[in-house]
């Protein structure tokens, strides 16, 4: 089996701004609360930048120097033996790629001096705050949803395969150039995408094990389920994609020179923390006891955190709910500190 099967899968919901009768200025509104992808066609394609990035990658890469303040980035180097696949090493003890910092202005100098050559090493720029590394940018290039509080970062690179992942926070990635190829699961699959190590990873998240471009599935069984859930598009510069929070998603980069700005917001506040924390804590601690007892944790869980009664807790006198009631952020403090009490014992 090869990457045809990605031909076969559905298409996430698309729209045009003029189909949401809302353009940008009602963007936010509309995103608010969504939980299924949404592909927003040419929704920047009047930015500067993705006007400049159709013209050439000369003048992409001219428009973003006049941004450029000397900053340093982290880069990865890939061989161009892995075909763009950002992974581990054949057994898994480390990773099929390098670290290394270099200016900005270098890595684009680098990506326009091999944006020929078709056996070039993947050079990719990922996970970089815009207002850091080219401040003034976003302002030039504005999307209308500065009531979401997001965080914009700037993914560059040559051909790359990104696997499989999560990210907590939703998400609107907003292709400037080049094409990307984005492969999306629900939630619900997880189990069956074989997700590798939770405290090892390429790049902070736990990723799909399984080689979307020739999926094995001998070794892999069940991703024969997943890929009957899944939808996959082809953004185009000027394009947009809604990922909500906790969709798994394959990105792949296939032009020589591929940019995306994406923006990251949580729909809760900063203080109530991480997720994840509690999932680790959950399998040092609930995952290790006798099966009955788990189901019993189970139970609890459902009751305390996955019900969505809001009228289960009304027997309690509000002045006693605690962390049962609506958190501020001095509750969340104030048992964050019990919690951390609870955790030296």
């Amino acid at each position: 089996m090869d990457n045809m099967w990605q031909r076969r899968c559905a298409k996430p919901e698309t729209v045009t701004t003029s189909t949401l009768e809302c353009s940008q200025s009602g963007l936010a509104e509309y995103l608010t609360g969504r939980d299924e992808p949404l592909v927003i066609e040419q929704l920047v394609a009047e930015w500067p930048l993705v006007q400049a990035a159709k013209a050439s990658n000369e003048s992409l890469c001219d428009y973003l120097l006049e941004f450029d303040r000397g900053a340093v980035v982290d880069a990865i180097r890939l061989p161009a033996s892995a075909d763009g696949r950002m992974f581990y090493n054949d057994d898994i003890t480390g990773f099929n790629f390098s670290r290394v910092k270099m200016l900005f202005k270098t890595a684009l100098g680098a990506l326009l001096a091999e944006q020929h050559n078709s056996t070039a090493e993947t050079l990719y720029v990922g996970s970089t705050t815009v207002d850091s590394c080219l401040p003034g940018l976003l302002g030039k290039n504005k999307i209308a949803i500065e009531s979401l509080d997001p965080l914009g970062t700037l993914w560059i690179g040559n051909k790359s395969r990104i696997a499989a992942h999560y990210d907590a926070p939703d998400n609107l990635i907003c292709v400037a150039s080049g094409k990307r190829r984005v492969t999306l699961f629900p939630p619900s699959q997880t189990k069956n995408l074989y997700v590798g190590p939770l405290h090892f990873t390429p790049a902070g998240q736990p990723i799909s094990m399984v080689d979307f471009s020739a999926p094995d599935l001998n070794k892999y069984p069940r991703f024969e389920e997943a890929m009957k859930h899944a939808l996959v598009v082809e953004l185009l510069p000027g394009d947009a994609l809604y990922i909500p929070s906790m969709w798994w998603h394959h990105i792949e980069g296939t032009e020589s020179i591929n940019l995306l700005i994406n923006y990251w917001w949580r729909d809760v506040p900063a203080y109530i923390g991480r997720s994840e924390n509690a999932l680790y804590h959950a399998l040092l601690t609930l995952k290790q006891l006798p099966k009955a007892q788990r189901r019993a944790w189970q139970a609890l869980f459902d009751h305390y955190v996955f019900d969505d009664d809001g009228t289960r807790f009304n027997h309690i006198p509000p002045s006693k709910q605690g962390p049962l009631s609506e958190l501020d952020e001095n509750t969340v403090r104030q048992f964050k500190a019990w919690l951390v009490n609870n955790l030296k014992h």
